[in-house]
């Protein structure tokens, strides 16, 4: 039994040697010079003489970001990577909590990484690779490691703005890479097209799937998820077969009308994560690509990335909205009602998920954590403790998990209760509106609706008032030429709020 990511890497690196594993704008690097590059940083950081303490990651995204996760584990201690575009005070904010004992920077990062407030030691990537590697050292060290071991500490802002550190050790990961691997059958013939940030959790499964499987990872370069017709053409000229990209980057490709131009010729499963999938821009996408599997997989970064999933296995009208599906192998879900019991059919309740999948917390930062890491109220007998996601879902008649919204955007209006993700489900089904979003002022009790596309206020009144009771139409409808997507690829509720 696996205890360490970096058993993955060295099983890669003893069958596939010379194959390589990951791509990048400027480079490749097979398995086994990974190997090679990350015991040198790894040796460098372990003159450092800590374990089990945060090691912060700054450099541009890319091969070098991956050589330095897997020397951090390595060395024995947890990696987060930074969104190097992210504003200075925010690093400071997020530096503050996490008081790491190292920043790995590169020769191109370097004048901006020394303007980073924090006491950790300055590693240069390029100085470190010339460390002379010390295999009695970095042995004993995995040696002395177990699964529970912290891997990384990703910074999530979540609905409120405030960075919380997510802490996921070795053993979810490795029980995450495992079900996927296992599920959706992947082997080294898998061709990656990794769309996520590093520091966004979606990246998890394409790094760790690649490494576990002896696949191959092409880091998609940034501006080609601006023209689909060029993203299009990389994935053929790559012989891309697997995605798994955010909801926001399938909908661009399919409302631009992509596929008249050209279709991803290798295309075998497409997975997506991280908002809720539009039927309406899916069923363009299985028009289209027809023989491809397409999965909807849920999850919060708190449970490692994703803890129920849905092969789409049925026709689904453009209105309808795709369930969220199951519980993954070795995990359970709680969806309970606000009495704290399990719902019945067709009863709104909060999901909870229990598990090897759940995080350590959140790093320094007890107080958060003993919000939603609970006791399982369903167990007097143990501690157990359970992940309260704050999203809202229901059980169909198949047993299915369906999302309706968070709770966080389930709003008390005209004495009724309403999920503003059944406005949404409803409004991104219409003809000519792309992507649209639902906020909810609370000081002049409306609800304002986000939508971008080329309907008018008018259209939408009529298409939605056949659907919608009275009380659930948006009192405000406001068009925007683009709408504000945040750097995982997500709309971005804090912006919309701006406008409001």
């Amino acid at each position: 039994m696996k205890t360490n990511i970096i058993d993955y890497l060295e099983e890669a690196s003893a069958k596939f040697p010379n194959k390589t594993a990951y791509v990048d704008s400027f480079s490749e690097i097979t398995f086994k010079q990974l190997k090679e590059k990350s015991k040198a940083v790894a040796s460098k950081i372990t003159e450092c003489k800590t374990t089990r303490r945060p090691v912060v990651i700054y450099m541009e995204k890319g091969i070098n970001s991956i050589v330095s996760f897997l020397a951090v584990a390595y060395s024995g201690n947890l990696y987060t990577p930074l969104d190097h575009e992210m504003p200075i005070q925010r690093i400071n904010n997020i530096m503050d909590t996490l008081q790491p004992f190292a920043i790995i920077t590169d020769r191109s990062s370097l004048e901006t990484a020394k303007q980073i407030k924090s006491n950790a030691e300055l590693i240069v990537f390029e100085d470190a690779l010339e460390t002379k590697v010390n295999e009695e050292l970095l042995q004993n060290i995995r040696c002395r490691m177990i699964d529970t071991d912290p891997l990384y500490v990703l910074f999530t802002s979540g609905s409120t703005g405030t960075p919380k550190g997510v802490t996921i050790c070795h053993r979810s990961v490795i029980d995450y890479i495992d079900w996927v691997s296992e599920t959706f059958h992947i082997t080294e013939e898998e061709r990656f097209a990794n769309q996520s940030p590093f520091y966004f959790d979606n990246s998890v499964l394409d790094i760790y799937c690649t490494l576990r499987n002896g696949s191959t990872m092409f880091i998609v370069p940034k501006q080609y998820f601006s023209f689909p017709i060029k993203l299009v053409e990389y994935l053929n000229e790559n012989k891309i077969n697997i995605i798994f990209w955010v909801p926001s980057v399938l909908c661009l490709v399919a409302n631009l009308r992509t596929f008249q131009a050209s279709i991803p010729q290798y295309l075998k499963k497409i997975l997506f994560a991280g908002e809720p999938m539009p039927n309406k821009q899916l069923n363009i996408w299985r028009k289209n690509i027809p023989d491809a599997q397409y999965a909807n997989l849920y999850g919060p970064t708190e449970i490692t990335d994703v803890c129920t999933y849905y092969i789409v296995d049925r026709d689904f009208k453009d209105d309808e909205p795709l369930p969220m599906g199951i519980p993954c192998k070795n995990t359970d879900i709680l969806v309970l009602n606000e009495q704290n019991n399990l719902v019945e059919v067709g009863e709104i309740g909060e999901v909870c998920v229990r598990g090897t999948s759940l995080a350590l917390g959140y790093y320094n930062n007890p107080e958060k954590t003993a919000e939603v890491f609970v006791q399982n109220p369903l167990n007097k007998s143990y501690t157990e403790i359970i992940y309260r996601t704050g999203d809202l879902a229901k059980y169909n008649h198949r047993g299915e998990l369906l999302y309706v919204s968070r709770k966080d955007f389930q709003i008390k209006h005209m004495g009724h209760r309403i999920e503003l993700g059944e406005i949404e489900t409803v409004v991104s089904s219409l003809e000519n509106i792309n992507l649209c979003c639902c906020i909810y002022d609370s000081v002049k009790s409306k609800i304002i609706l986000f939508y971008q596309g080329q309907a008018d206020r008018d259209y939408i009144m009529e298409k939605i008032k056949h659907i919608l009771p009275k009380y659930m139409i948006p009192n405000v409808f406001q068009r925007l030429d683009e709408m504000p997507i945040n750097n995982n690829g997500k709309i971005d509720r804090l912006k919309l709020k701006e406008l409001m």
